[in-house]
C-alpha cells in the first residue's frame, strides 16, 4: 500500500514493501519492515517519527548507501521512474547518486571534507556527472552558490568547510545537492542544529528551489512544525513501519492512529495555546525484538487484546488517508473519540 499519490500519472518514486535488517550481536534488527510510499515529481513528502523509528534508515536505503555485511536489503522494491534501482550494477548506482537522486545528510559539518575546499567539492559534484568544460564547471559552481544565498560565492569557492557557520554549511550542502538537478532530493533532519532564524531561511530556500527547478522532495525529520510547512503529504513512522499516512491537512485536522496522536499532543506549541502537553510514555521497542502485534501496543491506552495478538495492516479510511490501526474498525471507532 502506498502513501497519497497522483494516479494520472505514474510516480517518481515508488517503494514497495522496503525491508532493510542489520546483522547485530542481538540478532536480526528490522529497522525498516515492510515500508510502502509514492512520490510524485515536483511533491514533497514528509516521514515523521521518534529517533529510532526507521526514517534515516529508509533513506539510506533509497540511496543504495545501506552498510554492508552487517546491513543488507531483506526485500521489496525501489522504483525510479518504474526501474527497480534494488537491480542496478555498481556503476549504475554510482552513477544515479548526485545525478538523479541527491541527499542532504544530517549533519553538514561531518558530511563536507575538511581537507578540501567548497568550491572543488562542488565541483567535483558536477564533473562526475556532468560532460562539460572547466570554465563551465566553475561557473555552475558559482551559479549554486548564489542561489543558495551564499553572499560573496567567489570567495567561497576558496574557502574551506570550517571557515563558514553551520548554516553557511547547510546551503553549501544544498548547494551540492542541487548542482546537478536531481530528480529527487532526499533531505535528512536538514534543519537539526540550526537556529530558528536559520532554520526559515534554509526551508524557504528549499522551496524556492523546488519551484525553480521541478524536484520532488522525501523529508525526513521528527520536526511536525517543518512538515506542515513543507509537505504535501506525509508518512508517520514507528518501529519500521509506516503506521499511518495521509495529506498534511488531514493529517494534523484529524490524526487517527494513537501515536500520531500523542506526536500531536507532545507538540510545544500545545502549550502556547494553554492546552496540556503530553509525554509520549515508554520508549521505541527494540528492532531485534519486535512485539508481535502493534509495535505501539506497549504504549497505547487504548490497546485491546487483539492489538497484542496480532498485527493491523495499513488500510483506507478515507481517500488518500491510511491508518494501520485494530481501533478504527467499526466496531472500535468510538473508542479513539475521533
Amino acid at each position: 500500500m502506498t502513501a497519497t499519490t497522483d494516479n494520472r500519472e505514474t510516480p517518481l518514486l515508488e517503494v514497495r514493501d522496503l525491508r532493510t535488517y542489520f546483522r547485530t550481536r542481538a540478532g536480526i534488527a528490522r529497522a525498516v519492515d515492510g515500508v510502502s510510499f509514492s512520490l510524485a515529481r515536483g511533491e514533497t513528502l514528509g516521514i515523521v517519527g521518534e529517533s529510532g523509528c526507521g526514517k534515516s534508515v529508509t533513506a539510506l536505503s533509497l540511496m543504495q548507501l545501506v552498510p554492508e555485511p552487517a546491513g543488507y536489503l531483506a526485500g521489496g522494491e525501489i522504483l525510479l521512474d518504474g526501474e527497480n534501482l534494488c537491480n542496478f550494477s555498481f556503476q549504475r548506482k554510482q552513477d544515479m547518486r548526485g545525478d538523479r537522486i541527491a541527499m542532504i545528510f544530517q549533519d553538514p559539518m561531518t558530511s563536507l571534507n575538511p581537507v578540501f575546499t567548497i568550491g572543488s567539492q562542488i565541483m567535483e559534484t558536477i564533473r562526475r556527472h556532468q560532460s562539460v568544460s572547466r570554465q563551465e564547471v566553475r561557473r555552475r559552481a558559482l551559479d549554486m552558490l548564489d542561489q543558495v544565498g551564499l553572499p560573496n560565492p567567489d570567495q567561497r569557492l576558496r574557502e574551506y568547510p570550517h571557515q563558514l557557520s553551520g548554516g553557511m554549511q547547510q546551503r553549501v550542502m544544498i548547494a551540492i545537492a542541487l548542482s546537478c538537478r536531481p530528480d529527487l532530493l532526499i533531505a535528512d533532519e536538514p534543519t537539526t542544529a540550526l537556529d530558528v532564524t536559520i532554520q526559515a531561511q534554509i526551508l524557504q530556500l528549499a522551496r524556492t528551489l523546488q519551484s525553480e527547478l521541478g524536484t520532488a522532495v522525501l523529508l525526513i525529520t521528527h520536526d511536525l512544525g517543518v512538515v506542515a510547512e513543507m509537505a504535501q503529504n506525509v508518512c508517520v513512522m514507528y518501529a519500521g513501519k509506516i503506521v499511518e499516512s495521509a495529506p498534511t491537512s488531514a493529517l494534523f485536522d484529524s490524526p487517527k492512529h494513537p501515536y500520531t496522536q500523542a506526536l500531536l499532543g507532545s507538540l510545544p506549541s500545545r502549550a502556547r495555546r494553554g492546552q496540556p502537553l503530553r509525554a509520549i510514555e515508554g520508549t521505541v521497542p527494540l528492532a531485534t525484538d519486535f512485539p508481535e502485534g502493534c509495535r505501539f501496543c506497549d504504549r497505547c491506552s487504548h490497546a485491546m487484546d487483539l492489538c497484542r495478538a496480532q498485527a493491523p495492516p495499513l488500510e483506507p479510511i478515507d481517500p488518500g488517508h491510511q491508518v494501520a490501526c485494530w481501533l478504527l474498525h467499526a466496531e472500535n471507532h468510538d473508542a479513539l473519540g475521533t
